[in-house]
């Protein structure tokens, strides 16, 4: 029994591409790659709206010859919208390479299109934008642990000063009062270091 290919019923793509003809084969490419709902814009103006209407979960954008406008343009709803982005172009240059993978596109594709290129393309572009949402989340992560941690130690410093307690007593009885009042840690930490800055 061969293997059955995977259907994506759920991905909803939505194609840009001023030039119908290109996007039909963009659509073609997608809906035999097993991506039903495929929505096709022809036309680059009340673009935001549009994709607001759409709500994809990925955006493919086709252009022949992008200008500087029409990149700066594309790039600012790609910084606002959140969502994977491949973008196939004919031509390029280094600048808007750059440009592009600043403003969040997932896959930059130089040198045209062709429509088995479709598919694994969108699928490179959906797996690099969540793995950089990943990554980004694990940086938030860790810069608000580093934050909760020197908070911690301020509030550890001062009930050390003001109470004369060890520094393992002074975390036990912020662990203890957090506890109590079923709050983080870190709360209990914060209310220190106001009631003291209030007390000087």
């Amino acid at each position: 029994m061969a293997p059955s290919q995977p259907a994506k019923p759920s991905l909803n793509v939505l194609v840009i591409d001023e030039n119908s003809i290109r996007a039909s084969i963009i659509e073609l490419g997608l809906r035999e790659a097993g991506y039903q709902r495929v929505t096709v814009v022809n036309d680059m103006n009340g673009l935001a709206r549009r994709i607001e209407e759409v709500n994809p979960d990925v955006i493919v954008i086709d252009i022949e010859n992008p200008n500087r406008d029409m990149l700066e343009s594309i790039f600012q709803i790609s910084r606002a919208v959140a969502r994977p982005i491949a973008m196939f172009v004919d031509k390029s240059d280094e600048d808007s390479i750059i440009a592009a993978v600043d403003a969040g596109v997932s896959a930059y594709i130089v040198d045209g299109l062709k429509k088995e290129r479709v598919k694994p393309i969108l699928e490179m572009a959906v797996s690099r934008f969540n793995a950089f949402n990943r990554l980004q989340r694990e940086l938030a992560d860790a810069k608000s642990a580093l934050e909760e941690r020197k908070i911690i130690d301020r509030a550890k410093g001062i009930l050390m000063k003001m109470r004369g307690l060890s520094e393992d007593e002074a975390f036990a009885l912020l662990r203890q009062t957090a506890m109590n009042e079923k709050k983080k840690i870190a709360d209990i930490a914060q209310s220190v270091i106001t009631a003291a800055g209030l007390l000087m």
